[in-house]
Order: C-alpha cells, then sequence, then structure tokens
C-alpha cells in the first residue's frame, strides 16, 4: 500500500473519528452537565435536597463508570439498534460513546461544582438571589475553568472509546487500525493511525488547557 493511499484512508478515518467524538461530546456536555448538577443540588446541605434521589442518581452514575467501555458497547446493542436503526457504523457508535462518557464527566461536574466556596453560595442567597441564578450565575460560571478541563479530560477519554468502537464496526481510526494494521498487518496504516490518534490528543489538550487558563484569569 503506497503512502497516498494510506493518508487518504486516514483522511476519512480521521472525519469518522472527529463525528463520532463531536457530536457525543455535545450530548456528554448536556447530559453531564445536567447529572453533575442535580447530584449537588439534591444532596443533603444542597439546595434542593432529596437524599434518595441524590442515591439513585449517583448509583446510576457508579454503574455506569464501572463498565469497561467494551463491555457497555456490546451489552447496549439493542438500545443503539433501536434508536439509530443499526449497531454499525459512526452513527451507531455514537449511542454507546454517550451512554459511556456522561457518568465520567457527571462525577467530574460535581467535583468541579464541590470547589465552589460555600461562603459565595450563602452570599448570593443572602442578596436574595433565586436557585436558578445560584446554579447559573454562581456555580456553574465560578467552576468554569474546573468544569472546562474536565470536559477536555472527556474528550480525549472519547478519543480512545471511538477507537475501540472499531472492534465492532464503529469506524474511525480505530476500525482503520484494525482492519488494515492489524487484520492485513498494513504496518503504515498502523504507525499512521498511531501518530494521527496521538496528534489529535495533543491538539485537544492543548486547546483545553489554554481555555482554562484563560477564563482562571478572568
Amino acid at each position: 500500500m503506497t503512502w497516498s493511499e494510506v493518508f487518504e484512508l486516514l483522511s476519512v478515518g480521521f472525519q469518522e473519528t472527529a463525528w463520532m467524538v463531536g457530536v457525543a461530546t455535545l450530548l456528554t456536555a448536556v447530559g453531564g452537565l445536567l447529572v453533575g448538577v442535580l447530584l449537588v443540588l439534591t444532596d443533603r446541605g444542597g439546595l434542593l435536597p432529596a437524599p434518595p434521589v441524590n442515591a439513585v442518581l449517583g448509583l446510576i452514575v457508579n454503574v455506569g463508570r464501572s463498565l469497561p467501555f467494551i463491555i457497555l458497547l456490546v451489552a447496549v446493542i439493542p438500545f443503539t439498534r433501536a434508536v439509530v436503526g443499526t449497531s454499525i457504523g459512526t452513527d451507531a457508535a455514537i449511542v454507546p460513546l454517550t451512554i459511556g462518557a456522561i457518568p465520567f464527566f457527571a462525577r467530574i461536574v460535581e467535583s468541579a461544582l464541590r470547589e465552589v466556596p460555600a461562603d459565595v453560595v450563602a452570599a448570593a442567597t443572602a442578596m436574595g438571589a433565586t436557585r436558578r441564578q445560584i446554579v447559573g450565575k454562581v456555580l456553574l460560571r465560578e467552576a468554569l475553568p474546573g468544569l472546562v478541563a474536565g470536559l477536555t479530560i472527556t474528550v480525549i477519554a472519547l478519543v480512545g472509546y471511538s477507537a475501540m468502537a472499531g472492534v465492532v464496526g464503529g469506524g474511525g481510526l480505530g476500525d482503520l487500525a484494525i482492519r488494515y494494521g492489524y487484520q492485513r498487518f498494513e504496518t503504515e496504516v498502523m504507525i499512521a493511525t498511531v501518530v494521527a490518534l496521538v496528534v489529535l490528543v495533543q491538539v485537544v489538550q492543548m486547546v483545553g488547557d489554554v481555555l482554562a487558563r484563560r477564563l482562571t484569569r478572568r
């Protein structure tokens, strides 16, 4: 296989990986942020204390985090087929990617929100701020640098998950490495895939670090 053919395959695989990770990141950011905020609000001493709800949410998150992604990938195939209509391809891979990443990011959100000083929340409450204002203008705003750093970690984890999705025909760089680099012993493809994944992760980490630092200075 020539290098021009390798780069052509790599371009397609990169686009598929970018699509899977991009869509899964958006869905994870929304879902994980919602679950993380609820974990903080419903805890004892929170703005909406509800220990039973908090316990159920915590259990669901813990179960989601305890499953290795490759097992989750296979376990949710019936659900994936019901949602997307197929269990193969990049669109199908987005479903388990999102399910696997939401609990991960939810705990990061919870941890970042708990780092907000209690005095800041108490001051906002004393000034008559509503719960919605406290969450949106105090908790989330104060925790924004940590949330950005956490989302960066989540995106990098999703890149790794997307590579594993290639095992079951999920497409992307992982599928490329398995089908050509491993099964067909195309060393050039394997090397190119590894380099592409390393570069992708480095770029994501650099962008996330820059954004987090800028938000911290503000």
